[in-house]
C-alpha cells in the first residue's frame, strides 16, 4: 500500500536487521523514503542492505552500533544528517528481551534491558527531535511498545516495564514536540512470527496462534503497515496513543500455560 507524506522523507529505524524493524524499512523504502538502517550485527544489517538495494537502489544506508550507546546514538544522527541532509521519521525499533525469575533478575540485565529499550529510545528521539525543531517541518516519532506493557506476563517484569514506559513516553513526550508539528504515537505488537520468535519456539505460529481469536500470529509487515500510517498524513491528528497490534489476543488475555 502507498501512503501519503513519505515519499522523499528520511528516517532512522533502530534494529532493522530483521524482523519488524526490516519491515518497516521495506515498506517506507516501497513508498519512496530513503533511510538509514542500524543494528548492532554487522553481517545481519549488511545482508538485509544488500536485499534492499537490489530493490531499492541508492536510497538507505546502513549504520552499525549499539543503539543503547549515547555516543553510538549522536554518531548516527550525524551519519544521517550527512547523508541525507535532515530526519524526518524515527523509528527506535531496537529492544530486548530478557525472561527472568524477579527473585533472581541480576542488576546487569535489568540494565541491559533497560539500556537500550529505554534509554536508547530516549536519547534517540531528544537528538532527532531536537535536528526536527531545527528544521521547522515536523516530524514522526513511532515507539516500539508491547502487548506486555499492558498485561501482565511471567518472568518479563523488567521487559514489561520498558514497554509500558514507552506509552507513558509517547503520552509526555505531546507535550514538548506537538509545538513542532511532530508526533509521536506507539505500537504494542502482539505475537508476532519473526526469525527471533522462530528460533525460540519452533512451532511459535501454532503455539501462539490457539491464544489469538482469529487463530492467526502476527507477522512483521502488520507492524510495519501500522507504523507507516502513523507516519503517514493520514495520520497527521493522532499524538500521543498507542495502537494495539495482537489480533485481539488482550481483549480474551490467555496465556500458553491455558492451553495445558
Amino acid at each position: 500500500m502507498i501512503y501519503d507524506g513519505i515519499k522523499d522523507k528520511v528516517a532512522i529505524i533502530t534494529g532493522a536487521g530483521m524482523g519488524i524493524g526490516y519491515a518497516i524499512a521495506e515498506l517506507l523504502l516501497e513508498n519512496g523514503a530513503r533511510l538509514v538502517l542500524n543494528d548492532v550485527d554487522e553481517k545481519m544489517a549488511e545482508e538485509a542492505l544488500v536485499r534492499l538495494e537490489k530493490k531499492f537502489p541508492d536510497k538507505c544506508s546502513v549504520f552499525i552500533g549499539d543503539a543503547a550507546d549515547i555516543e553510538v546514538i549522536e554518531k548516527l544522527v550525524l551519519f544521517t544528517l550527512t547523508q541525507y541532509k535532515g530526519i524526518d521519521f524515527v523509528i527506535p525499533n531496537a529492544g530486548i528481551t530478557l525472561f527472568g525469575d524477579f527473585f533472581r533478575f541480576k542488576p546487569e540485565e535489568f540494565d541491559k534491558v533497560i539500556g537500550l529499550n529505554l534509554k536508547g529510545a530516549f536519547f534517540l528521539v531528544q537528538k532527532t527531535g531536537e535536528i526536527m525543531k531545527t528544521q521547522g517541518r515536523g516530524g514522526r516519532v513511532v515507539l516500539m511498545s508491547s502487548i506486555t506493557g499492558i498485561k501482565g506476563y511471567p518472568d518479563l517484569t523488567a521487559y514489561s516495564m520498558t514497554k509500558a514506559a514507552l506509552q507513558m513516553m509517547a503520552k509526555s513526550l505531546v507535550l514538548a514536540l506537538a509545538p513542532y508539528q511532530i508526533t509521536v504515537n506507539a505500537i504494542a505488537p502482539g505475537a508476532t512470527l519473526t526469525e527471533r520468535t522462530k528460533e525460540e519456539e519452533p512451532d511459535y505460529a501454532g503455539t501462539w496462534g490457539k491464544l489469538i481469536p482469529s487463530g492467526v500470529v502476527g507477522k512483521p509487515i502488520d507492524m510495519a503497515e501500522t507504523c507507516l500510517f502513523l507516519l503517514s498524513d493520514g495520520a497527521a491528528h493522532i499524538n500521543g496513543q498507542t495502537l494495539v497490534v495482537d489480533g485481539g489476543w488482550t481483549a480474551i488475555g490467555r496465556y500458553p500455560k491455558d492451553l495445558e
